[in-house]
Protein backbone atom coordinates (compact mmCIF):
# COMPACT_ATOMS: atom_id res chain seq x y z
CA UNK A 1 0.00 0.00 0.00
CA UNK A 2 1.41 3.37 -0.96
CA UNK A 3 -1.49 5.64 0.00
CA UNK A 4 -1.02 5.91 3.73
CA UNK A 5 -3.66 7.70 5.77
CA UNK A 6 -0.94 8.75 8.24
CA UNK A 7 2.78 8.62 7.49
CA UNK A 8 4.97 6.13 9.26
CA UNK A 9 7.34 7.72 11.73
CA UNK A 10 10.20 5.26 11.62
CA UNK A 11 13.97 5.35 11.55
CA UNK A 12 17.04 3.71 12.97
CA UNK A 13 17.68 3.47 16.68
CA UNK A 14 14.13 3.90 18.01
CA UNK A 15 13.45 2.61 21.50
CA UNK A 16 9.76 1.94 20.88
CA UNK A 17 7.43 1.99 17.89
CA UNK A 18 3.75 2.33 18.77
CA UNK A 19 1.51 0.36 16.47
CA UNK A 20 -2.23 0.80 16.20
CA UNK A 21 -4.75 -0.92 13.97
CA UNK A 22 -5.62 1.97 11.65
CA UNK A 23 -6.00 5.72 11.97
CA UNK A 24 -9.21 6.72 13.67
CA UNK A 25 -11.60 8.95 11.72
CA UNK A 26 -10.60 12.12 13.58
CA UNK A 27 -6.89 11.30 13.35
CA UNK A 28 -7.30 10.80 9.59
CA UNK A 29 -9.09 14.14 9.21
CA UNK A 30 -6.50 15.97 11.31
CA UNK A 31 -3.53 14.14 9.79
CA UNK A 32 -2.09 13.24 13.19
CA UNK A 33 -1.79 10.15 15.36
CA UNK A 34 -4.18 9.68 18.29
CA UNK A 35 -6.02 12.95 17.68
CA UNK A 36 -9.49 11.93 18.91
CA UNK A 37 -10.69 14.02 21.86
CA UNK A 38 -11.22 10.97 24.10
CA UNK A 39 -7.87 9.36 23.31
CA UNK A 40 -5.52 9.10 26.30
CA UNK A 41 -2.33 8.48 24.28
CA UNK A 42 -0.58 11.84 24.59
CA UNK A 43 -1.51 12.34 28.23
CA UNK A 44 -0.30 8.81 29.01
CA UNK A 45 3.06 9.33 27.28
CA UNK A 46 3.73 12.29 29.56
CA UNK A 47 2.26 10.78 32.74
CA UNK A 48 4.40 7.65 32.42
CA UNK A 49 7.58 9.59 31.65
CA UNK A 50 7.93 8.29 28.10
CA UNK A 51 8.23 11.96 27.08
CA UNK A 52 9.55 14.75 29.34
CA UNK A 53 7.05 17.41 28.28
CA UNK A 54 3.35 17.47 27.43
CA UNK A 55 2.81 17.11 23.69
CA UNK A 56 -0.23 16.58 21.51
CA UNK A 57 -1.24 15.06 18.19
CA UNK A 58 0.20 17.92 16.12
CA UNK A 59 3.63 17.10 17.61
CA UNK A 60 3.80 13.50 16.40
CA UNK A 61 6.75 14.14 14.08
CA UNK A 62 8.79 15.30 17.10
CA UNK A 63 8.66 11.92 18.85
CA UNK A 64 11.77 10.34 17.25
CA UNK A 65 13.92 12.71 19.32
CA UNK A 66 12.60 10.75 22.33
CA UNK A 67 13.23 7.40 20.64
CA UNK A 68 9.55 6.92 19.72
CA UNK A 69 8.04 6.03 16.34
CA UNK A 70 4.62 5.23 14.89
CA UNK A 71 2.95 2.93 12.41
CA UNK A 72 -0.32 1.04 11.98
CA UNK A 73 -1.07 -2.46 10.72
CA UNK A 74 -3.56 -1.03 8.20
CA UNK A 75 -2.06 2.06 6.58
CA UNK A 76 -4.56 2.64 3.77
CA UNK A 77 -7.78 2.81 5.78
CA UNK A 78 -9.24 4.75 8.68
CA UNK A 79 -12.16 4.48 11.05
CA UNK A 80 -13.12 2.49 14.12
CA UNK A 81 -11.55 -0.91 14.75
CA UNK A 82 -14.94 -2.49 14.08
CA UNK A 83 -14.61 -1.36 10.44
CA UNK A 84 -11.20 -3.01 10.00
CA UNK A 85 -11.32 -5.95 7.61
CA UNK A 86 -8.69 -8.66 7.23
CA UNK A 87 -7.73 -7.51 3.72
CA UNK A 88 -6.92 -4.02 5.08
CA UNK A 89 -4.07 -5.42 7.16
CA UNK A 90 -0.65 -5.67 5.49
CA UNK A 91 1.21 -8.06 7.79
CA UNK A 92 4.09 -8.63 5.36
CA UNK A 93 4.57 -4.88 4.87
CA UNK A 94 4.39 -4.27 8.62
CA UNK A 95 6.95 -6.98 9.39
CA UNK A 96 9.28 -5.67 6.65
CA UNK A 97 9.17 -2.18 8.20
CA UNK A 98 9.91 -3.51 11.67
CA UNK A 99 12.75 -5.66 10.34
CA UNK A 100 14.23 -2.74 8.39
CA UNK A 101 14.08 -0.18 11.21
CA UNK A 102 14.72 -2.64 14.08
CA UNK A 103 13.17 -0.78 17.02
CA UNK A 104 14.05 -2.18 20.42
CA UNK A 105 10.33 -2.61 21.24
CA UNK A 106 7.15 -2.82 19.20
CA UNK A 107 4.29 -1.68 21.43
CA UNK A 108 0.81 -2.53 20.21
CA UNK A 109 -1.72 0.08 21.35
CA UNK A 110 -4.53 -2.38 21.94
CA UNK A 111 -5.07 -6.10 21.62
CA UNK A 112 -6.78 -5.76 18.25
CA UNK A 113 -3.61 -4.39 16.65
CA UNK A 114 -1.54 -7.15 18.26
CA UNK A 115 -4.03 -9.82 17.23
CA UNK A 116 -3.84 -8.62 13.62
CA UNK A 117 -0.13 -9.42 13.53
CA UNK A 118 0.40 -12.09 16.18
CA UNK A 119 -2.82 -14.05 15.71
CA UNK A 120 -4.35 -15.69 18.73
CA UNK A 121 -8.02 -15.71 17.80
CA UNK A 122 -9.95 -13.38 20.04
CA UNK A 123 -7.90 -10.68 21.74
CA UNK A 124 -8.62 -12.23 25.14
CA UNK A 125 -5.93 -14.87 24.55
CA UNK A 126 -3.27 -12.19 24.41
CA UNK A 127 -2.06 -10.80 27.72
CA UNK A 128 -1.05 -7.22 28.33
CA UNK A 129 2.63 -6.66 28.92
CA UNK A 130 5.92 -7.93 27.55
CA UNK A 131 5.46 -10.96 25.31
CA UNK A 132 7.71 -14.03 25.48
CA UNK A 133 8.67 -14.01 21.79
CA UNK A 134 10.43 -11.50 19.57
CA UNK A 135 8.93 -10.09 16.39
CA UNK A 136 11.58 -9.98 13.65
CA UNK A 137 14.17 -9.17 16.32
CA UNK A 138 12.18 -6.62 18.36
CA UNK A 139 10.67 -7.16 21.79
CA UNK A 140 6.86 -7.07 21.81
CA UNK A 141 4.65 -5.30 24.33
CA UNK A 142 0.83 -5.27 24.30
CA UNK A 143 -0.92 -2.30 25.89
CA UNK A 144 -4.51 -1.45 26.71
CA UNK A 145 -5.81 0.79 23.94
CA UNK A 146 -5.81 4.51 24.66
CA UNK A 147 -8.91 4.95 22.48
CA UNK A 148 -11.93 6.42 24.20
CA UNK A 149 -13.96 3.59 22.64
CA UNK A 150 -11.92 1.09 24.67
CA UNK A 151 -12.10 2.92 28.00
CA UNK A 152 -13.74 -0.07 29.69
CA UNK A 153 -10.45 -1.97 29.31
CA UNK A 154 -8.20 0.94 30.30
CA UNK A 155 -5.38 0.58 32.81
CA UNK A 156 -2.29 2.75 32.96
CA UNK A 157 -0.25 0.05 34.73
CA UNK A 158 0.95 -1.78 31.58
CA UNK A 159 1.93 1.63 30.19
CA UNK A 160 4.04 2.25 33.30
CA UNK A 161 5.66 -1.16 32.84
CA UNK A 162 6.46 -0.25 29.23
CA UNK A 163 7.94 3.09 30.31
CA UNK A 164 10.25 1.31 32.77
CA UNK A 165 11.35 -1.12 30.06
CA UNK A 166 11.93 1.70 27.55
CA UNK A 167 14.08 3.58 30.08
CA UNK A 168 16.30 0.48 30.36
CA UNK A 169 16.78 0.46 26.57
CA UNK A 170 19.83 2.27 25.23
CA UNK A 171 19.28 5.12 22.80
Amino acid sequence: MTDHVLPDVLGPGLRVVFCGTQAGSISARRGAYYAGPGNKFWKTLFETGLIPEPLGPADFLELPRYGIGFTDVAKGTSGPDTALMRHHVDIAGFLAKIHEHAPAIVAFNGKRAAQSVLGGGSGSRLAYGLQPSLLVGSRVFILPSTSGAASGYWSIEPWRELAALVKETSF
